[in-house]
């Protein structure tokens, strides 16, 4: 049998493929966030005096699954193209990917989301980052219920189409895949909570913003619900397939080494 989970090696932590992977994660954090609270400043900035249109859910949504398409497609071979703590999460609780992996990563994402915030604030002239927060009229558990559906679905997909052996020529349409599921789950729940599935991407603009209302959703939702669909997939899936404890396809150290 094979082993399904691991620590990682004690070099792992300075192996040069653990920094170019984390680089990698950092830089399509950055560029998944930028693209993702940009947009929601560039409406506040068109619509100075009035409430946005329902229009710019669209625009929301359609910049967050062009820039997550563009992030993931940039560091998919590299990294496995997390660019969220979720998915990282959901490969640690799958067994594809080290414990030492996935907290580089996760330092990796958090650096990436701080420094784009911290960017728009000074390129929009002080815009404050919106980040998010549950909306009048919805309750905390909603809210949370929302995020847990919402990051299971994208786990689900990045499993499907990222992770699976089985997963033939859809490998190729992943990011693609893993964008859209985004761009829908911000239609359904932007209303509601924001749709973040993503802690990094909440954590930045929380922090630079200095805008903490509901915060501990955007954490405890996307790990439980990218935690799992992970296990769904992993246990019930594709139970019979050998894992290797690595990310998505990205396989720079055999399993025997850790």
């Amino acid at each position: 049998m094979p082993r399904r989970y691991a620590f990682g090696r004690a070099d792992e932590a300075t192996h040069p493929d653990s920094m170019r992977a984390a680089l990698a994660e950092f830089v399509s954090t950055f560029i998944f966030v930028f693209a993702g609270e940009g947009s929601i400043l560039a409406l506040d900035k068109l619509y100075t005096d009035s409430a946005p249109p329902a229009s710019g859910l669209v625009v929301v949504a359609l910049a967050h699954a062009l820039g997550l398409f563009s992030a993931v497609a940039s560091s998919i071979n590299i990294s496995g193209g997390h660019v969220n703590p979720a998915v990282t999460f959901g490969s640690l609780v799958g067994g594809r990917i080290s414990v030492i992996r996935a907290v580089y990563y996760w330092i990796a994402q958090l650096l990436g989301s701080i420094v784009a915030a911290l960017l728009l604030r000074l390129v929009t002239n002080g815009m404050r980052p919106v980040g998010f927060h549950v909306q009048s009229g919805v309750g905390e558990v909603h809210g949370l219920v929302f995020e847990i559906a919402m990051t299971f679905g994208l786990v689900y997909t990045v499993y499907a189409t990222a992770v699976d052996p089985k997963r033939g020529s859809l490998g190729i349409i992943a990011p693609l895949a893993i964008g859209f599921i985004v761009g829908a789950n911000i239609l359904v729940g932007g209303p509601f909570d924001g749709a973040s599935m993503n802690p990094a991407r909440a954590f930045g603009p929380a922090l630079i913003g200095w805008r903490w209302s509901n915060h501990w959703i955007y954490w405890v939702g996307p790990f439980l619900g990218g935690g799992l669909a992970a296990l769904v997939y992993e246990y019930i899936v594709i139970p019979t397939e050998p894992v290797v404890p690595h990310t998505h396809q990205h396989q720079p150290l055999a399993p025997e080494d850790y």
